[in-house]
């Protein structure tokens, strides 16, 4: 299954491309090639450029502390696990400590690097980082990969605090939702969301074998999915097939 997410609000756009980033750093850190470590570091400042946003810890810290007083309403309940739930209140205070403590901005720490930042302000320009303009970065790509991963790491250890919030808090949100099975007629399908109940995510699952892309459109009132068969040359053409796939609604 492919699984697709659309968000119903900024915020969540934010913390989607933040998780896509974090997991892109990580798996580049990961591998040994000097170009695998050139695009972490690329990664590492497209993360401060979104944590840039003046109020992304303040909107995350708030999340966390609104999904405690969630969970912590829970505490007495006879169908509720109290160690599973005082598992999930630990990692959200683990969390909001963490996030806390850190002063300004995520990735601050790294905006104090000379080196790093001249590497930062050429990365923008294409080619720019070419041998003849960084040569101390270009010596730093000829070091042993263990050497590089062990710097990358020392570096990303200031975003930390960000990604493990942003991944608990997508984590919870995903596990909020319940799966239907629903079905699109000639390939369309509309669905009005209930009254008084805000959701953030919309995850759709569609089986890869049908070749068929979901267009996603949605408010607070009502979702929508327009399914698209892809011609050759990359032109998205509407599909007037039935199909059945998967929906979640997050709140």
């Amino acid at each position: 299954m492919i699984l697709y997410e659309y968000p119903f609000n900024e915020r969540l756009r934010t913390y989607l491309r933040l998780e896509q980033l974090f997991r892109r750093l990580d798996e580049l850190i990961a591998r040994s090639h000097p170009l695998d470590h050139h695009y972490a570091l690329v990664t590492m400042f497209e993360v401060m450029d979104v944590a840039a946003r003046a109020d992304l810890k303040t909107d995350v810290l708030k999340d966390l502390e609104k999904h405690k007083h969630q969970f912590d309403a829970y505490r007495g309940n006879p169908s509720i696990s109290e160690d599973v739930l005082d598992g999930v209140i630990a990692q959200l205070d683990h969390c909001f400590a963490a996030l806390s403590a850190q002063s300004g901005k995520a990735g601050q720490a790294l905006s104090e690097n000379d080196w790093l930042m001249s590497i930062r302000s050429r990365v923008g320009i294409p080619g720019g980082t070419c041998g003849f303009d960084l040569p101390a970065y270009y010596a730093w790509q000829h070091h042993a990969p263990v050497q590089r991963q062990h710097d990358l790491q020392q570096w990303a250890t200031s975003l930390g605090p960000l990604a493990d919030s942003v991944y608990l808090l997508l984590r919870l949100m995903r596990e909020s939702g319940l799966p239907q099975k629903v079905a699109a007629e000639r390939g369309q399908f509309q669905q009005n969301l209930p009254q008084g109940r805000t959701f953030q995510l919309l995850r759709l699952a569609i089986d890869p074998a049908l070749q068929l892309i979901p267009e996603i459109s949605g408010n607070r009132l009502i979702v929508s999915v327009r399914l698209m068969r892809q011609e050759e040359g990359g032109r998205l053409v509407a599909s007037a097939d039935a199909a059945a796939f998967e929906l979640t609604l997050c709140a």
